[in-house]
């Protein structure tokens, strides 16, 4: 499988913007023309799942409905849109008459593993043939029917484009094993990116010999400053908990001045409770809301990915930010101030790859930072980090002009 994507992606990588938007074209035409086949094999994903009594975040993870392959088509239409990154180039001439010119050209064969969202596929294809890239992917077992359906549409779409089908790939062994193998493919891989839970990532990252974009584990905050406008607090937290509690943007902690937690704890709180939110506060948590459960020191560095909120009470920007970089993940971070000194305090200390003043943490979305379709969320600091869109799937290719330099 690597052979083939390796050469589907010398095919891709010599074509012009023009063919690989068509392609984009034909595989949204395909998933429509497949949809009934991919909802079907979805169902089946899920009601496997239900049996295995999965949670209710995992089940909304896996599923797909009409409306969510219709976004699904529409992201591949937009992505068609965005500018193309390949062939961007900047230039300047030595003294001794070379002109160097510096390009954006594919990063080559790009690997995928991830869990049980398929709309990933489709994201990770899109964005890899956008770029010129071909695709190896990998995902779940929980999503493999799903996964089939959608990457036939996919070469389907490919194949009437008059590209290489090879250049999206599945692989349907589920198995440690095969996703070890994977890991593994040194020479044939350019890069691999893990996209799940802690678990997932943690694996990759212990196993794997290719290189590795880390992504997606997301212990987010979101700190109440003293005098934040609680209003603005209150909106910004139930936004960034309830929103989406299955993904990674969404917030896990609530951190809140000690001189503000007696008048916006018990009632945030309380509205978070009455969404089916489980509050786990800290003593001083606590002692303003008593219903909230003991947070234990597990429960800090926790991605819950549910209706979990862990609370802790602080005694200002110092404490948040010291608390953040001791258990965050390097996702994404918010403060709520009306001071602009802690507001900067707070974007400087935070080691995250998303700081947020008076904004929800739900915002680190390649769509929304107008990115188009997005294949991840870096936290590491090499390469790429946040949302990662088109230009992080592209590398540099140094291109010399001479008239018979040769050095002295």
């Amino acid at each position: 499988m690597a052979r083939r994507a390796r050469e589907a992606a010398y095919v891709l990588g010599s074509l012009g913007t023009a063919a690989r938007d068509r392609a984009l074209s034909e595989i949204s035409s395909a998933l429509a023309e497949e949809g009934e086949a991919i909802l079907s094999a979805n169902r089946e994903d899920v009601r496997e799942a239900e049996r295995e009594g999965r949670s209710s975040a995992f089940l909304r993870r896996l599923g797909l409905d009409e409306a969510k392959l219709r976004g699904i088509r529409e992201s591949l239409r937009e992505l068609s849109l965005l500018p193309d990154p390949l062939g961007e180039a900047e230039g300047w001439r030595r003294p001794n008459g070379l002109f160097i010119t510096r390009v954006r050209v594919p990063l080559g064969v790009v690997g995928m593993i991830y869990e049980s969202r398929p709309n990933v596929t489709v994201d990770a294809a899109g964005i890899g043939i956008k770029t010129g890239n071909a695709v190896i992917l990998r995902g779940g077992r929980e999503a493999l029917r799903s996964n089939r359906a959608l990457v036939a549409a996919i070469r389907k779409g490919l194949e009437r484009a008059g590209l290489p089908p090879d250049a999206v790939q599945l692989v349907e062994d589920p198995s440690r094993e095969g996703a070890l193998e994977m890991m593994r493919l040194t020479g044939y891989l350019d890069v691999l990116i893990p996209r799940g839970g802690e678990g997932l990532i943690r694996t990759v990252m212990e196993n794997a010999t290719v290189p590795v974009i880390e992504t997606g584990t997301g212990n987010c905050h979101v700190y109440v400053d003293e005098g934040a406008d609680e209003e603005m607090a209150l909106r910004i937290v139930m936004n960034a908990k309830l929103s989406n509690p299955a993904v990674c943007n969404a917030a896990e902690k609530l951190l809140c001045h000690r001189a503000l937690a007696p008048s916006f704890l018990p009632r945030a709180l309380s509205l978070l409770e009455e969404r089916g939110v489980e509050i786990r506060g800290c003593p001083e948590t606590r002692a303003v809301f008593p219903r909230a459960h003991p947070a234990s020191e597990e429960d800090w560095p926790r991605e819950y990915l549910d209706l979990i909120l862990g609370v802790k009470v602080v005694g200002g920007v110092e404490e948040a930010i010291a608390h953040i970089n001791r258990y965050g993940t390097r996702h994404s971070e918010a403060i709520v101030t009306r001071s602009y000194e802690r507001a900067l305090r707070f974007a400087r200390g935070v080691d995250a790859a998303c700081v947020y003043i008076n904004a929800s943490t739900r915002f680190t979305d390649g769509g929304e930072f107008g990115f188009g379709a997005e294949i991840g969320i870096s936290t590491q600091k090499l390469h790429a980090r946040g949302p990662m869109g088109l230009r992080e799937l592209t590398t540099w290719k140094y291109v010399v002009y001479g008239e018979g330099q040769v050095r002295e």
